[in-house]
């Protein structure tokens, strides 16, 4: 009867350590340095300009309205660009 109990103290063990190390920890930090790296690699002109390629060509983008010297099609207007209302939050 004491080595079926050991047994089961053993399975049961080992399920709740399988269980913690399947679930990867916490993923909001791995969310967060995500994010975080997407943000550096979208700092370029073809993501910051007032006019970009919609393909994000690099080194593409313009204040003015054109073509991507890259791939050649019509830039557009940049939703997220530093033209936007930035009253209600600081910088």
């Amino acid at each position: 009867m004491k080595s079926l109990k050991f047994i089961m103290t053993v399975m049961a063990f080992g399920l709740l350590t399988m269980s913690i190390y399947s679930c990867g920890g916490n993923n909001k930090t791995d969310t967060t340095k995500t994010e975080q790296a997407e943000d550096v690699s979208k700092q370029g002109k073809e993501y910051t300009s007032n006019y970009i390629c919609p393909m994000h060509c690099e080194e593409s983008g313009s204040d003015k309205p054109g073509k991507c010297p890259v791939c050649g099609m019509d830039y557009k207007m940049n939703d997220k660009s530093n033209t936007e209302d930035h009253s209600g939050h600081n910088h």
